[in-house]
């Protein structure tokens, strides 16, 4: 069995994550992530266009200066006249370069037209497509010595500079911090009050929050601080009424018995006596239930949780009732041996009740804690009642007679008891028949 838990959460929708911190998370770094993608594209694009432009520009002027220059050169010292005019995106061949396709791009028009406007028609064009990956295309010329030229253009953007890949990791590294930093100032307030909610104790004494940091915050630790304030004042309220009527009535009912057993005996005298040992019992049951939600004023002792069981099992057996125990928790509990009595006895007695027979078994759990668990093979509880049954005052019989119906309150002074301890009981079916009690304890008591 796993350790107490908060009430499930409904699954998510779609592809969000469960937990709110994660969905905070994502939506925004993605928003950021996605704002400085839309940021680097139009900044790439105005590079690209202002590369582009430069580019053509250059080519122009280039064209017209390097042809001119090299038209008037005499054909020997043309070679060494070559690396002074080659350029990035584009350089100069003597010779009438390598065979390709007459098919251009678009672009590749535009730039032959451009130079074909520089040169003018002194010097008649044919360009071709050498390669397509990366683009490269060679425009054809003739010299006036009918010499060949070559221009061969390979059009591109401005190269990316190396650090740059470097900054944008920076950015989404810091993007990454930013993004953790808010949600994990939005989300721990949440996650105090979440874990302040689970240690609340049926007596109103669980964790207080500290009323400190932004104005949101304190004010929902302040409410909570005082919800919690008015829930122990309510619920030690509710014992000293209890505690008064009980008191009230224990006199009315001892005067009620002692003349009734002064009575000549009659199967009208056996009545009464059974009504008031019943009333005398709901009584005590319902004070033992109020003071159970308080917990009790017993200190946490360290108790060897094997040792303990096998006690109060062989109580059983002493008895003549068939209760067994197996299964080894080997360490030590710390919690408050009284109250976690009281629990076990309660399981143990219904079982015992119901079905004739316990089995008490134990085991090391979850999160370094113990389970505890008593089956029986009795009639069971129908699964939509399992929840019900642990209500006070609940009965899954219509009579009142306290050898069948009993007063509803053993399973709800446990559950209480083991709130109290800081542990969860919950009921299950048996397989093949019957019930299973689970108790879940902490290694370290609450109280």
């Amino acid at each position: 069995m796993n350790a107490p838990a908060a009430v499930a959460a409904k699954p998510a929708r779609g592809w969000l994550p469960r937990s709110m911190a994660s969905r905070l998370y994502l939506i925004l770094f993605a928003g950021l992530a996605l704002a400085h993608a839309l940021s680097f594209s139009l900044l790439f694009y105005e590079r690209y266009v202002t590369a582009t432009s430069m580019m053509l520009g250059n080519l122009e002027l280039d064209v017209r200066t390097a042809v001119a220059v090299l038209d008037r050169l005499p054909a020997d010292e043309r070679a060494q006249w070559l690396p002074q005019f080659k350029r990035r995106t584009y350089h100069y061949l003597l010779g009438p370069g390598e065979p390709g396709q007459a098919r251009l791009s678009a672009r590749a028009q535009d730039i032959v037209g451009m130079v074909g406007g520089a040169l003018g028609s002194r010097y008649p064009l044919r360009a071709q497509t050498v390669d397509t990956r990366p683009e490269r295309f060679q425009i054809h010329l003739t010299l006036s010595d009918s010499r060949p030229l070559t221009i061969e253009v390979i059009p591109s953007t401005m190269p990316i500079a190396q650090w740059l890949p470097y900054v944008l990791a920076a950015q989404l590294a810091l993007l990454l911090l930013c993004a953790w930093l808010a949600v994990r100032q939005a989300a721990r307030p949440l996650e105090r009050l979440a874990q302040a909610a689970q240690s609340l104790s049926p007596a109103g004494d669980g964790q207080r929050l500290g009323e400190t940091g932004p104005t949101e915050v304190a004010q929902a630790a302040a409410a909570f601080n005082a919800m919690q304030d008015r829930i122990g004042a309510y619920l030690r309220e509710r014992l000293q009424i209890l505690a008064a009527i009980s008191h009230d009535l224990q006199t009315p009912i001892t005067r009620m018995r002692l003349r009734t057993e002064a009575m000549d005996d009659s199967p009208e005298r056996t009545r009464l006596l059974e009504d008031l040992e019943q009333i005398q019992h709901l009584v005590r049951e319902g004070i033992a239930y109020a003071r159970s939600a308080h917990g009790s004023a017993e200190s946490a002792i360290k108790l060897d949780l094997d040792a303990f069981l096998d006690s109060l099992v062989c109580d059983y057996q002493d008895t003549g009732k068939a209760v067994s125990l197996s299964g080894r928790a080997d360490a030590a509990l710390v919690t408050r041996a009284h109250a976690l009595r009281r629990v076990a006895t309660n399981l143990i007695d219904n079982a015992v009740k119901y079905a004739g027979a316990a089995e008490v078994q134990v085991s090391r759990g979850v999160d370094d804690g113990f389970l505890i668990e008593v089956l029986d093979r009795g009639p069971g509880i129908p699964a939509e009642e399992l929840d019900a049954v642990m209500q006070p005052f609940y009965r899954l019989e219509a009579s009142r007679n306290r050898d069948t119906g009993g007063t509803g309150l053993g399973l709800a002074i446990a559950q209480q008891l083991a709130q109290s301890l800081g542990g969860r009981l919950s009921l299950s079916q048996r397989e093949g028949g019957g019930l299973r009690a689970s108790l879940w304890l902490p290694a370290q008591s609450q109280g």
